[in-house]
């Protein structure tokens, strides 16, 4: 992969923003991140310039703001060779409770940041998508690509509605374009430095819990326990943050490897790519196995109680990963375990955990 080129990161101070730029700093590119910081922490770019061995550019704007991002493609677009878009509102109880504040954020600022890359010439984008774009209640884990695709939260309502947006993209406007659907990303990065540390009081699983343990939360509230599991809590297909980062290498690695629409290309012959790929490991763990792996890793009982289901949840999630294998020949290697320890190190080398 050239090198020269650089990679426009949107949300790249967040949880996966974050990680994903260490692996293609470690690649040799230089780094281009926007982040409005609202749910992210200003010294993660101080941490970034410690880790990555390239060059970062940073810009505190947010993308509902069209005047400023259009103004930083003005600037940039002759350097960026791939968009990694992650950043969005992302807690799925949120979303039910305030739908619009969902649509604003990601879909009005996905809207902006294609308008900006069309008028300067910047296509080809990856894209944060998620398994909540599924048919849950309708079709059986795991979820393959071709699935049926429909949403119970205004989340996943969102994502679902970018991947449309991309493909008319891709369509009309010769954008090249990969929507990576993942599943759980949990763990943090091997120098520990980085990890997921959102702003007041966490929406996932793995933080939450590891907080409980911390004692900054009483205790965990288990939504529902009467799931058509076989513990009767909810089953999701855990991934490690690492592994999520790195198929977003294997995927601008695939994009350059096709190189459908660059510079020699005949942009009325070619064939511009769409595709959808899961990020999983087709395995899952449920609300309480990941609460008895927390207490094997830290040797302490997590304090938890089950109160009633929570909107938008659905009772198991697991991905099929093989076209991830198949297109990027790439797939999960890091193991639950070694996720869990990784997110617990990471807090106490923070002093995060009282120790």
């Amino acid at each position: 992969m050239e090198t020269q080129k650089k990679i426009l990161l949107t949300g790249g101070l967040g949880y996966i923003g974050s990680h994903t730029a260490t692996v293609f700093a470690d690649a040799g590119y230089d780094l281009i991140i926007i982040d409005n910081l609202s749910n992210s922490h200003e010294d993660t770019l101080e941490v970034l310039k410690k880790l990555c061995p390239s060059k970062i550019k940073f810009y505190d704007a947010d993308l509902r703001n069209y005047e400023d991002i259009e103004k930083i493609f003005e600037k940039h677009a002759l350097e960026i060779w791939f968009v990694l878009h992650f950043a969005a509102k992302k807690s799925v109880g949120e979303s039910c409770q305030d739908p619009f504040l969902y649509y604003d954020h990601n879909i009005n600022g996905s809207i902006n940041l294609l308008q900006a890359m069309e008028k300067t010439g910047v296509k080809n984008i990856i894209f944060s998508s998620s398994a909540t774009v599924y048919d849950s209640e309708n079709i059986l884990p795991p979820f393959t690509e071709g699935d049926r695709t429909r949403t119970i939260n205004p989340y996943g309502t969102t994502k679902l509605m970018i991947e449309q947006l991309l493909r008319d993209m891709v369509m009309h406007k010769w954008f090249n374009a990969i929507a990576l659907r993942y599943f759980n990303p949990i763990g943090a990065h091997p120098s520990h430095e980085i990890g997921e540390n959102p702003k007041g009081i966490p929406t996932n699983l793995l933080p939450f819990i590891l907080r409980v343990v911390e004692g900054k939360i009483d205790k965990l509230e288990v939504f529902g326990d009467d799931y058509d599991t076989p513990d009767g809590t909810c089953i999701r297909d855990y991934i490690h943050v690492m592994d999520v980062a790195e198929a977003h290498f294997a995927a601008a690695r695939y994009l350059h490897e096709r190189n459908l629409v660059n510079e020699t290309s005949d942009m009325y012959t070619a064939e511009p790519i769409f595709e959808t790929v899961n990020v999983g490991t087709g395995y899952g763990k449920s609300v309480a196995e990941m609460i008895a792996i927390v207490e094997n890793v830290v040797d302490t009982e997590v304090p938890h109680v089950v109160v009633g289901r929570r909107s938008g949840d659905t009772p198991v999630s697991l991905a099929n990963p093989l076209k991830a294998k198949k297109l990027f020949n790439r797939e999960a290697k890091r193991t639950i375990m070694q996720a869990v320890e990784d997110a617990r190190n990471y807090l106490q080398i923070t002093k995060k955990i009282s120790e």
